[in-house]
């Protein structure tokens, strides 16, 4: 059974997480130059084969003691806010464009783009930690691919828009004060217990 609560905060955390990543910029810069249900199908898919190995590694995370998850996924999401908090945002490369604007090579290129970029990133990290800490396989993934899916929509369609309209310090603020709540009700609960 899908938990609406579980999905809906995990949304919002990963939602808001990716937002200011350079993922989001890069479907955006892709988006400008080609067909956006191509470049969507690409990164979605991406986005999906990452969310599932997160899942995955957070799922093997809940055979551990419920203390120590708690613990390291306290630790994890404090030290997730301290990234998004003192990063400095990276210079983006010049997105090399396909030979053709076929369906395969456009979604090929939104598909690679990602799986390479997102791999160990943060939000694959926070989505396995989610996963962990509430021991809900199916509703943090559904949470987690929605809010990835989300941001890659705003920024393949809409992406310039937002950003003139919602500072990115802003939102990667508000992105860090939810991981240092949940960090800190993790390790609550890590001591609590």
């Amino acid at each position: 059974m899908i938990s609406i609560t579980v999905t809906a905060l995990v949304f919002g955390v990963i939602f808001l997480a990716e937002l200011p990543d350079k993922t989001a910029l890069a479907g955006l810069v892709l988006g400008t130059r080609y067909r956006a249900s191509y470049v969507f199908a690409g990164v979605a898919a991406a986005f999906l084969l990452h969310v599932v190995l997160a899942v995955a590694a957070g799922s093997a995370l809940t055979l551990l003691p419920q203390r120590l998850v708690h613990a390291l996924t306290g630790v994890l999401f404090l030290g997730g806010a301290a990234m998004l908090l003192f990063h400095k945002g990276d210079e983006e490369g010049e997105i090399r464009k396909p030979a053709d604007q076929s369906f395969w090579k456009v979604a090929g290129t939104g598909f690679m783009l990602i799986l390479v970029a997102e791999f160990g990133d943060l939000t694959q990290i926070m989505t396995a930690n989610l996963a962990a800490r509430y021991d809900d396989p199916i509703s943090v993934g559904l949470g987690a691919v929605l809010g990835l899916w989300a941001v890659a929509g705003l920024g393949i369609v809409g992406g310039k828009a937002l950003m003139k309209r919602v500072p990115l310090r802003l939102i990667t603020q508000i992105a860090a004060l939810l991981m240092v709540a949940l960090g800190v009700w993790s390790l609550w609960e890590s001591v609590a217990g």
